[in-house]
């Protein structure tokens, strides 16, 4: 068996993600990814407004955000998981989204067991010092055959 390297986890992760059709339809980009941590933005759509008196984006759009980018994080941890699934996600809100603007998730896969990653997740629009959401989350953590 070949030792599994830092890039093949990202690459990975990366075609992982990419892959999920939800991802693409909702225009979630990669901006990072590694070791654990990623940032993945999704940019501002009509289609997703949850408010059209407001424009404010619909929770639903950004937990989506949230989650996927909690996966690519587990997903990117040197534990080199072959492949993850979300069993809780709980997310806070701390404030609506702004209009127009697109918004950055920044996840962290801070802890791993045999087969739980727990993960921290913060989702913020174009003011960064004031985050829209926060969420902890567990996932599965399903390794490749053969490893440890």
């Amino acid at each position: 068996m070949t030792d599994v390297t830092a890039q093949d986890v990202t690459a990975l992760a990366r075609r992982f993600i990419e892959a999920i059709p939800h991802s693409r339809a909702l225009g979630m980009h990669l901006e990072s990814l590694g070791a654990g941590r990623v940032v993945m933005t999704m940019p501002y759509d009509l289609r997703f407004v949850g408010d059209p008196a407001t424009g404010v984006l619909h929770g639903g759009a950004v937990s989506a955000l949230m989650d996927t980018a909690s996966g690519a994080a587990v997903m990117c941890h040197p534990a080199a998981p072959a492949s993850t699934a979300t069993l809780d996600l709980r997310i806070d809100y701390f404030r609506a989204a702004t209009p127009g603007q697109t918004i950055t998730a920044r996840a962290e896969c801070y802890h791993v067991t045999r087969s739980v990653a727990f993960v921290r997740v913060t989702a913020t629009d174009e003011d960064e010092s004031r985050p829209v959401a926060a969420a902890t989350g567990a996932f599965t953590l399903d390794r490749p055959k053969g490893a440890k």
